[in-house]
């Protein structure tokens, strides 16, 4: 590789040099076994004599940072990995802060290890996914150039094959009216909720999130300088009724609740909306895991009762597909999405264009829906093994909140308190088994001591091992 070196003034040139060579291999930037520049090669790029390079050259071998060998080069030692990294413990620390809200930002920890019996939520089974099917079909739009915008940025709005066949999908799986003109393709639905905050609210403006809820969201909004304000959920969904004056966007899950699992109902839902016209407030609707419901009439989207266009409808192909792919979108409402569209072009132009015509033609072949339907099958089944082992082995000790949709069921203590709950995530934790505390997803509101458990990631064969064990756990 071509290696930097910068030289201040004429004078000790191959001190700088030596000096310079040396950080970079205690820095480890240059790694044992790594090759230097041929002498005569650096001499030519730094604009010094051939002799000064072999100088700082020798200097490193006589000190163990490199060997030479005739014909082949020189190269850092096995030896230089173990020599005191001095240059690291003389590194600029800097006296650059970043704002004080980042400190309260804790980076994810769940998924950091692997789990004999993981029912950790937000995870689909991986092993489900069609990877022959899919490398197939990027390997055909690695061959295409207009997959990938004849060598040009597209649109921010992103791929518009893929912002067609979206539109067509949510239209006949969920009922929801959208033009390809509003759907904007995103880094997954974090990155959707941050610009259609950013194109919509200021600094200062009231959001509201559900409480418990998802706490992604709500740590963006606080980054972002909206004043976050959580609502209690009842068994209905949101209490539209706690709502507080002066909020311009409310965060929902209304289709599967997160972390309840509840869906909220069609009266809330229609109050939600009312509240929103009166108030002049928008809605933002992520439907993340509804494709996949398992019994119940399906739930109307807020999106579809919407006649003043005050919702702005989000999905995700992670829960679908696969976490890796990152992929996400947003339909807004007309009036907004011009906004959109200029939010997502300053923050990274675009999504990844090859991923997204890879999506579109997945889409459009049937492969998504054939997908859909078959995964389904297979979550369904875990979701009555586990339902069925909570009713089962836990009553009287645990109580599971109904749901007939997603990819996790949630279950409160009837007698335990939030420390015997977490001593019991531990015990499992021990035995192999992974899952959530409730507790985790709280803002303001007390909630019952509980667990998520989820049922993406866990193997069919694996469900009833894996509850066997939390039930010893829970007696423990």
């Amino acid at each position: 590789m071509q290696l930097h070196i910068g030289l201040n003034g004429r004078k000790d040139l191959s001190g700088q040099i030596y000096r310079q060579l040396r950080d970079v291999i205690l820095d480890r930037r240059l790694r044992p076994g790594d090759a230097l520049p041929a002498s005569r090669e650096l001499a030519e790029n730094v604009g010094v004599s051939r002799t000064t390079i072999r100088v700082a050259y020798d200097r490193l071998a006589g000190e163990g940072f490199v060997t030479s060998h005739v014909g082949a080069g020189t190269f850092v030692t096995e030896r230089a990995a173990r020599l005191p990294t001095e240059a690291r413990k003389r590194r600029i620390v800097g006296v650059l802060e970043p704002r004080s809200v980042w400190a309260g930002i804790p980076l994810p920890t769940a998924f950091d290890h692997r789990a004999q019996f993981d029912f950790r939520v937000g995870l689909p089974d991986s092993s489900l996914f069609p990877h022959a099917r899919w490398r197939r079909l990027m390997a055909r739009q690695l061959r295409s150039d207009e997959a990938v915008g004849g060598g040009v940025y597209s649109h921010p709005a992103g791929h518009r094959s893929l912002r067609e066949a979206i539109a067509r999908h949510v239209g006949v799986a969920r009922g929801v009216v959208a033009s390809a003109d509003d759907v904007t393709i995103t880094s997954g639905t974090q990155q959707a909720l941050d610009v259609v905050a950013r194109a919509l609210l200021a600094p200062g403006d009231r959001v509201a999130v559900e409480d418990p809820g998802y706490s992604p969201p709500r740590m963006l909004f606080h980054t972002l300088g909206f004043r976050v304000t959580g609502v209690p959920v009842d068994g209905e969904g949101l209490v539209v009724d706690r709502l507080p004056r002066g909020t311009r966007l409310v965060y929902v899950t209304p289709s599967h609740q997160f972390p309840l699992g509840l869906s909220m109902s069609l009266p809330r839902r229609l109050a939600l909306l009312a509240w929103a016209e009166r108030n002049n407030a928008a809605i933002i609707e992520d439907d993340y895991d509804s494709e996949f419901r398992f019994g119940g009439r399906p739930i109307e989207p807020l999106k579809t009762l919407d006649t003043s266009g005050r919702v702005v409808y989000m999905g995700s192909f992670s829960k679908t597909l696969l976490p890796t792919l990152r992929l996400g979108f947003a339909a807004t409402p007309p009036s907004l999405t011009p906004a959109v569209h200029r939010a997502k072009f300053v923050t990274d132009w675009h999504t990844s264009l090859l991923v997204q015509a890879t999506l579109a033609r997945f889409i459009e072949n049937g492969g998504f829906a054939h997908h859909i339907r078959k995964v389904g099958g297979v979550y369904r089944v875990r979701h009555e093994m586990i339902r069925d082992a909570l009713l089962r082995d836990f009553g009287g000790r645990l109580e599971m909140i109904p749901s007939a949709a997603g990819l996790h069921l949630t279950a409160v203590s009837s007698t335990a308190s939030a420390e015997q709950i977490e001593e019991f995530a531990r015990r499992a934790s021990k035995a192999g088994v992974e899952l959530l505390l409730l507790s985790r997803f709280t803002f303001d509101t007390p909630v019952r001591p509980g667990i998520l458990l989820g049922y993406g990631a866990i193997p069919t064969t694996q469900v009833l091992e894996g509850m066997r064990r939390l039930r010893t756990c829970f007696e423990a």
